[in-house]
């Protein structure tokens, strides 16, 4: 199903200019294998915080290049907005949300512009609050799609075994899902794979998504 989807949204084109948005994390392969397989020039953007962990970016690297995916576009926060709102780097440790809202969603936002599609690789098993997660959305009279929203755990890793992808090195190391390296720490046993994102907070999205029926974007 996750094949036809993507087949629907970047060959027949079914939902008009589309890219699908991708962290690179530690389940990212999966949905970049099919993509590759379907149309390895689809358009991919990867915001880069610049708060990252180097072996993220080293992983998105080798990633695309083991992929074969050609259309790879990095995102960014502009210099002039950084120097303005976090100069020293430190917004995270006082306002998270305002951190994500300058570093991630406004250039993700500002890149999105030009379509009218994106699609996202999360799931209903990554966290409660993604319990309820629909197939398709519509966000800001944009079309949200989710092709693995109904996969688990397992279906992943047999994913990753049958293909034989290369995993996010992170991942060892017991990080279930890979942010910015401030605010992400391993996970422990029997918790959601976010469990580690913006630990000891009650943030739990960086605010790109909608979640539990209303949205945890800051206002831009």
């Amino acid at each position: 199903m996750p094949h036809k989807i993507l087949q629907d949204i970047f060959v027949k084109e079914r939902y008009g200019r589309a890219a699908l948005v991708s962290s690179f994390g530690a389940e990212s392969a999966v949905l970049l294998h099919m993509l590759a397989q379907v149309n390895p020039d689809a358009p991919v953007l990867f915001v880069d915080t610049q708060m990252l962990f180097q072996e993220t970016l080293e992983y998105q690297r080798r990633l695309v290049l083991h992929l074969g995916l050609t259309n790879v576009q990095t995102i960014r926060a502009s210099e002039v907005l950084l120097r303005q709102q976090d100069i020293f780097g430190r917004l995270h440790l006082k306002d998270p949300d305002g951190c994500c809202n300058l570093r991630k969603i406004a250039p993700l936002q500002a890149a999105l512009a030009g379509y009218d599609a994106w699609v996202t690789g999360r799931k209903r098993h990554q966290s409660s609050g993604r319990a309820s997660l629909a197939l398709n959305e519509l966000v800001d009279g944009r079309i949200k799609l989710n092709p693995l929203v109904d996969w688990q755990r397992k279906d992943i890793a047999a994913y990753f075994e049958t293909h034989d992808l290369p995993r996010h090195p992170m991942k060892a190391k017991g990080f279930g899902s890979i942010g910015c390296g401030p605010c992400t720490t391993p996970v422990g046993v029997g918790e959601d794979p976010r469990a580690g994102r913006w630990r000891g907070s009650d943030k739990v999205e960086c605010g790109i998504h909608f979640e539990g029926g209303k949205t945890v974007r800051p206002a831009a």
